[in-house]
């Protein structure tokens, strides 16, 4: 193929590329709508350095407020960031998850007016009696709230369907109900403290009536029990100003009982921490041993929600002392100690740099590719080496510190894997580069880091859980996630970097951009030959410690759960792709070809069988099944191009064959 012909096909190449990432890039995040909330002040910096390691219990581990609020509103609202201003025309101010938080827990009344929710399709507002505004698919809590009731309505309908058989829009209500029943949690854990309690036998005007702070009433708990129990004993009915006195309590408790678990307990052997709304009605009801504790809480939380109005440097001295108080009892516990690395990671945004590295190699690449063996093009290969292996590092950094915050090895769920891959598919194929030196290989790793990278991110948008949390019961055994776990998750790696090799032999060879280069066909096939060994050996090694470890804590070695199944199919397709090359019944094409499908196989074991719903192993993520399809495609696609390209390049060779003969004939 000619110089021309390359660059053209090279520049659709990137056009595709662009446009890919593009698309990728849209989905991923939030309209460019931006709405006003009057009045609007952004908070200090100091502000949010401050609350940004107060230690919270969520998912079953202590984390930082900062985490706990990038997740919520990952959830709610799809993105990490969103835009608003303050007046009509005025400056945007970008709103990030602490801030967002912040204002929900002590301004609410700008909370409820930002686009917190989003919405997938507007046939879920006329459902529940809103009318679609202008806005593309975000809305605030005052949007939502006309239909809040009958969202809970319907979501309670739709709940009692098995959810195998509940439609998009079934799925998406249930969804949206969640959110916003999350959302009226977060809601009310401070509510309680910026009010306080209305005491009626204290008078006062209907306009401004006498109110009372929740923590001293908790301390007068044993007075209002004597005289609910005095009412019980005399069959007499409880004074109204005790009554009304005890639903408000009641409600404010209930709306601040599942926001934030935020104290933790003085007693050691206590894991679970306490919400405000637990730590009043434990008083009241007089079940806790820190009754004294428990109304310091309180006190606390009273003196930070109502100190804003006098001021944010007023504010942030009352949230000191509440978060002191939080911390010294976590400390004590030993609970503490992560809370600012994980902080600290979170601001860094490892991944996205990472991306850009990879983004960057990737130009560099097809630089690297057009030039040849020019000095330019040796110039191009030091860029490709130096961007990639940036791009490794800000992959490895980040896993070593999650590893460090979860004490535990790098895999453990399916986000785990995906980052954990492409670091594996990156060394892998380095080395495969310092062994060959022909550049095949160094040209796709930064191909493999951008796909990867994106599809990590796309997964934790799709997911919105926080992936550090503790695992389910049974993977709970660092010995084996050591062992098993990560073994058999080199063994994907190691089947992609295959398909990876396969798929640059077919498209050099299908497309004649090798220039017939036998030495670099070789190399390529000693590559996936190699490779082929290599899977082989982790995914079987990693099978049989995956036996063991079934043996021991379900009692039998195996089991046919599809995750099994889905390994085991990796192994076979391994052994019949070698014993196939020995028997001679693949050749360069064979071997190849063979190798693209070997990426169908991984992924199946990889993603495919979470969508299965069922096993044993069903832990991770259970949708994006389309995305699973769309490579099953591509896979389909390019075995179906190396089948016709070695047609013709066999029927071409048959005719210059005859060709030759004939003139040999003629001569």
């Amino acid at each position: 193929m000619n110089q021309p012909a390359r660059w053209i096909l090279f520049g659709l190449g990137l056009l595709l590329f662009v446009v890919a990432l593009k698309k990728t890039y849209d989905n991923a995040t939030p309209p460019d709508e931006v709405r006003v909330v009057e009045g609007y002040k952004p908070w200090d910096k100091e502000t949010l350095e401050l609350a940004d390691t107060l230690p919270v219990q969520d998912g079953g581990r202590i984390k930082p407020l900062t985490t706990y609020a990038g997740f919520s509103m990952l959830r709610i609202y799809g993105a990490r960031s969103m835009e608003i201003m303050p007046e009509e025309g005025g400056e945007k101010i970008r709103i990030k998850p602490l801030a967002w938080l912040m204002d929900v827990f002590f301004r609410p009344q700008y909370s409820i007016q930002m686009p917190s929710f989003r919405i997938e399709d507007s046939e879920i507002l006329r459902a529940i009696g809103v009318e679609p505004g202008d806005r593309r698919d975000r809305y605030s809590y005052e949007d939502l709230e006309p239909g809040r009731d009958r969202l809970f309505e319907l979501a309670r309908g739709y709940g009692e369907i098995p959810a195998e058989r509940r439609d998009g829009m079934e799925k998406q209500i249930i969804a949206l109900a969640s959110n916003v029943q999350t959302y009226e949690q977060l809601l009310g854990t401070f509510g309680m403290a910026r009010g306080g309690l209305v005491m009626e036998s204290l008078g006062g005007s209907d306009d401004h009536p006498k109110r009372a702070d929740v923590s001293s009433v908790m301390a007068t708990a044993e007075v209002i029990q004597g005289v609910l129990q005095r009412s019980q004993a005399e069959k007499t009915p409880i004074p109204a100003h005790v009554q009304s006195l005890l639903e408000q309590i009641i409600n404010g408790a209930n709306a601040a009982k599942f926001g934030l678990f935020v104290f933790p307990s003085s007693n050691e052997e206590d894991e679970k921490w306490l919400s405000p709304g637990e730590r009043v009605m434990n008083v009241m009801q007089m079940k806790t041993r820190e009754a004294e504790q428990s109304i310091k809480d309180i006190a606390l939380m009273e003196a930070t929600a109502r100190a804003l109005p006098e001021g944010e440097e007023v504010f942030r001295a009352r949230f000191g002392e509440f978060k002191d108080s939080v911390v010294e009892r976590a400390e004590a516990r030993g609970e503490y100690a992560q809370i600012q690395l994980e902080a600290d990671y979170y601001k860094m945004n490892w991944f996205l740099y990472a991306l850009v590295f990879f983004l960057m190699g990737t130009v560099l690449a097809i630089g690297m590719w057009m030039t040849g063996r020019t000095l330019a093009g040796t110039i191009f290969t030091w860029s490709v080496w130096a961007t990639t292996l940036c791009g490794l590092v800000f992959v490895i950094i980040p896993i070593v510190k999650r590893c460090i915050i979860m004490q535990r090895p790098p895999v453990g769920n399916l986000y785990d894997t995906i980052i954990f891959i492409c670091a594996a598919v990156i060394i892998l194929g380095a080395l495969i580069e310092l062994l060959t030196k022909r550049r095949f290989a160094l040209g796709a790793l930064p191909i493999a880091g951008v796909m990867l990278i994106l599809l990590a991110r796309m997964f934790e948008v799709g997911d919105a859980k926080d992936h550090m949390d503790p695992l389910v019961a049974v993977l709970r055994s660092n010995y084996w996630l050591t062992t098993h776990v990560i073994c058999i998750t080199l063994g994907y790696a190691g089947g992609l970097v295959t398909a990876l090799l396969g798929m640059i032999y077919v498209l050099l060879r299908g497309l004649r951009l090798d220039g017939g280069d036998k030495d670099l066909r070789r190399s390529l096939t000693r590559a996936v030959y190699g490779m082929v060994c290599l899977t082989l050996f982790l995914s079987l090694v990693g099978t049989v410690l995956g036996g063991i470890w079934a043996n021991d804590s379900w009692g039998r070695f195996w089991g046919w759960d599809p995750k099994e199944n889905g390994a085991l199919l990796i192994v076979l397709m391994n052994l019949a792709i070698l014993h196939a090359r020995l028997g001679g019944f693949l050749r360069e094409w064979g071997i190849h070809l063979a190798a693209i499908f070997m990426a169908a196989v991984v992924t199946f074991s990889w993603w495919g069988v979470n969508l299965l719903g069922t096993g044993l192993h069903s832990y991770g993520f259970a949708e994006g099944g389309q995305y699973i399809w769309l490579l099953y495609g591509l896979v389909a696609l390019l075995i179906v191009f190396g089948l016709i390209a070695r047609t013709v390049e066999n029927f071409q060779a048959s005719e210059e064959k005859s060709s030759k003969g004939l003139k040999e004939v003629e001569g």
